[in-house]
């Protein structure tokens, strides 16, 4: 199996699909992987036997059941590509099952908790741009719910401190705009008026760069440890407690659907579920005969 068909491929999702660098990369990832595995085998003589095989190999490996899910779901994209390119006559994919998902919860935060992770960030006693970048990185990040690389790569041209709204680079380079509270543009307005450099990025790293997302988890990861934060909480964390806390507090899902970024509202329906266990743990705390 050659490897000018995988970068074919990727061209085809970059200039094509719009899909983002970071998509690609795990792209990339997923079928190197699968090429290292073909060693060298015509891609027109790989076969639904061949793809079984590798699955159990990725099973061998104790890879969870959504890592194996995203592999199989990049190799039929891959061979649906080559069909439509007359390169192969079949997908091999095609009559291969996807993986039962487990489907676990997410984590997310008490709405106090949220305010003990804001005030972890010290009031003095470090470099007062990172302090206030450090405040200021929190604030956005759960006012809008953005995803982390979407954060990463905000730019100051998408905040309207006017009219309150951030306009958010998504998934496929989709656009989307999300309303940012008046803590977090204070927040971002005192980070911006310390902060020493003309780029367009909002979030910069110690050597003045843009920070990357790998930079922001570093940071959320860093005050959830000094807010003292259960185990099982992550970045991500936090987007999960926005959507949470908009739910509970009588948003639809729709609106928490957009404000997202979700292409599908079934991706949403899981905070559903966290509202229902809200909403039960109220009932057996509260009625008489519960």
């Amino acid at each position: 199996m050659t490897g000018r068909y995988v970068e074919r491929f990727l061209r085809y999702l970059e200039i094509e699909k719009n899909y983002s660098p970071h998509t690609l990369l795990n792209y990339r990832i997923d079928l190197q992987d699968f090429v290292s595995f073909c060693a060298g085998q015509e891609t027109s003589a790989i076969a639904y036997l061949e793809i079984r095989k590798y699955l159990a190999l990725l099973k061998e490996k104790k890879l969870a059941s959504r890592s194996v899910a995203r592999r199989l779901s990049c190799l039929r994209s891959f061979f649906n590509f080559l069909c439509r390119e007359g390169l192969v006559k079949h997908n091999p994919v095609s009559g291969v099952s996807t993986p039962r998902l487990d489907r676990h919860l997410p984590e997310f935060l008490t709405e106090e908790e949220v305010a003990r992770l804001f005030d972890s960030v010290p009031g003095e006693g470090k470099k007062e741009a990172v302090r206030l970048r450090d405040k200021a990185i929190l604030e956005v990040f759960y006012s809008t719910g953005m995803r982390i690389s979407e954060l990463s790569g905000l730019k100051l041209a998408a905040v309207d401190f006017i009219g309150g709204v951030v306009k958010v680079l998504g998934k496929g380079r989709k656009e989307r705009i999300v309303p940012i509270g008046e803590p977090a543009l204070r927040a971002l307005n005192a980070y911006l008026e310390k902060r020493d450099s003309r780029r367009d990025e909002v979030f910069l790293n110690l050597k003045g760069r843009p920070i990357t997302a790998r930079g922001v988890r570093l940071v959320v990861d860093r005050y959830f440890r000094l807010a003292g934060m259960k185990k099982g909480v992550s970045p991500h964390t936090l987007r999960h407690s926005f959507a949470t806390h908009l739910l509970n507090r009588g948003a639809d899902l729709r609106s928490v659907q957009e404000l997202l970024g979700h292409a599908n509202l079934s991706t949403t329906q899981i905070y559903t579920h966290l509202t229902t266990e809200r909403l039960k743990a109220v009932y057996d705390k509260a009625h008489p005969r519960a």
